[in-house]
């Protein structure tokens, strides 16, 4: 009988000791559970800092590994590299360098500015550059501010955040101005005055050049173009010698891209004008390795090589306005002809640089080109203009 009670009071002991074990891990599961939702917060939140974070990550790694015992097996990725090699990839750095290429880019339209108001002294237009200017100094010191406070790990992610607004704010109001002052250059468009127009396709609107070309190892050709013809614009000019039509000629014809045409070989073109706007279009070529580079409204677009390298454009040719030739002087196309508004076309036997080419866009002063070129400018007095009789006559001013 004391026997069974004992054994009795033993089950219940144990019936207990195992509810309360039951107990504790029914506790300790929920503590983890609470934990894991802790630690998730907690990461994210870390995310959110590290992405703004602005301390050196070799400096967080020397403290995450004197932190003893606990994660001491991990490293962090990177860990032991330059310092300035992590903070490179770091994300308010890469924001940093973004601002500073940005930068760098309003600083080259500004210097373009620059040199458009000293051609153009106008008090109004040097105002606006200093002011300009100043405000992109000002920006440079913040970018460099900015820059040191990630080399001394200096800074917490709300003011890094703060000033990187600051900043965008500042380079988006200076890039509309610049943009305003761009534009207001660049719709001084080309007036009457070395300005032909073609009106219809036809196999008989035309202008041939009086003068022709001599041997040319290399050439700028320019023109403004203003055409709302589709499919394609037609041929804006051709040039032709004895035993090549297409000795250098600009096209484009149907829905293919605008081509340029040396000794018969071809390169694709980057323009896109056929939006009834003036446009300013240049060609740079050398007979070396064919080097050629295309710019639209005095910027680079294009450019490539092997395009009819090492053959000089050969002189005594035809040179005609608004048609392309099958034979020399003539074999016009109506198909092929150019349909819109041209002006100011220039060809010089030497490439003109970037500088140069912008200049022309902006419609500045030419001075020294003029000491370089081989055709220059085509004034009226030197072309001749087609008729449906088939014969030629003087262009009228």
């Amino acid at each position: 009988m004391c026997a069974a009670s004992v054994a009795a009071g033993g089950a219940e002991e144990l019936r207990s000791n195992v509810l309360q074990l039951r107990e504790t891990v029914l506790q300790q599961k929920e503590t983890i559970l609470s934990q894991k939702e802790t630690i998730r917060e907690l990461t994210t939140k870390l995310g959110r800092c590290e992405s703004q974070s602005t301390l050196d990550a070799g400096t967080g790694e020397a403290r995450a590994g004197g932190g003893g015992g606990g994660g001491g097996g991990r490293k962090q990725p990177g860990s032991g590299k330059n310092t300035m090699g992590d903070l490179s990839r770091t994300p308010a750095a890469e924001t940093l360098s973004q601002l500073g290429q940005t930068l760098q880019s309003l600083k080259t339209r500004l210097e373009n500015l620059e040199q458009y108001s000293r051609l153009n002294s106008s008090s109004q237009t040097n105002s606006l550059k200093d002011l300009l200017q100043s405000k992109i100094d000002d920006l440079e010191r913040q970018v460099l501010s900015r820059v040191n406070t990630l080399e001394e790990g200096k800074g917490g992610p709300r003011n890094d955040t703060e000033e990187r607004v600051k900043i965008e704010s500042a380079l988006t109001s200076l890039h509309q101005r610049i943009s305003e002052l761009e534009k207001g250059q660049k719709d001084n468009r080309p007036g009457d005055k070395f300005q032909l127009t073609f009106p219809l396709r036809t196999n008989y609107m035309y202008a041939k050049v009086k003068k022709s070309l001599p041997e040319m190892y290399a050439f700028t050709v320019c023109m403004w173009l203003k055409s709302s013809a589709a499919p394609g614009v037609g041929t804006p000019f051709s040039y032709a010698v004895p035993g090549q039509a297409n000795e250098l000629v600009l096209i484009e014809w149907g829905n293919n891209p605008m081509e340029i045409l040396i000794n018969d070989k071809v390169a694709k073109l980057p323009f896109v004008i056929n939006d009834g706007k003036w446009h300013h279009i240049c060609v740079t070529w050398t007979t070396r390795d064919g080097v050629w580079e295309a710019y639209q409204d005095g910027t680079q677009g294009g450019n490539g090589e092997n395009l009819a390298p090492y053959h000089p454009i050969k002189p005594q040719g035809v040179l005609v306005l608004g048609q392309e030739q099958d034979t020399l002087g003539g074999g016009f196309d109506a198909t092929q002809a150019f349909v819109g508004e041209l002006a100011h076309f220039n060809i010089w036997g030497p490439q003109v640089t970037p500088g140069e080419v912008y200049n022309l866009a902006t419609l500045q002063h030419q001075g020294p080109l003029r000491q370089r070129h081989r055709l220059g400018r085509v004034p009226h007095r030197d072309l001749r203009r087609g008729t449906p009789s088939g014969h030629s006559k003087p262009v009228a001013r």
